[in-house]
């Protein structure tokens, strides 16, 4: 069986646009603020995959570090927020906004389905 071939390589990329996303600031208010989420790129999920893993290889020692992977999360597919917010600003987040944020930001450790047309020989 012959399959299609892509004629228009710029179905392969991610878009240029972010996407809007509400997020309230209290479980029992009425605010929000904006938040702008890019679409990101496997090599860019790759990247943040290896930031969980920190490795000596002096000590022969690996930990992991979250934060650095939520770090990166922010500054790589966050494109703006309405207010703005610094870098300082969402360290210092309630946990309840932080949550909601971390929700909405890609997951560079879900699974992607891979498709049965790569075990075919």
């Amino acid at each position: 069986m012959e399959k299609k071939i892509l004629e228009d390589k710029n179905k392969l990329f991610v878009g240029n646009e972010s996407k809007l996303h509400y997020v309230k600031i209290d479980p029992d208010g009425e605010e929000h603020i904006k938040v702008w989420i890019k679409e990101p790129t496997y090599l860019q999920l790759e990247q943040a995959q290896m930031k969980l893993f920190n490795i000596d290889m002096n000590n022969k020692d690996v930990s992991f570090d979250i934060s650095e992977v939520y770090h990166y999360l922010w500054e790589a597919f966050v494109d703006r927020t309405e207010p703005n917010l610094t870098t300082l600003d969402v360290m210092r987040l309630k946990p309840y906004v932080g949550n909601q944020i971390k929700a909405i930001l890609p997951d560079p450790f879900s699974m992607m389905e891979v498709s049965d047309d790569l075990k075919e020989e």
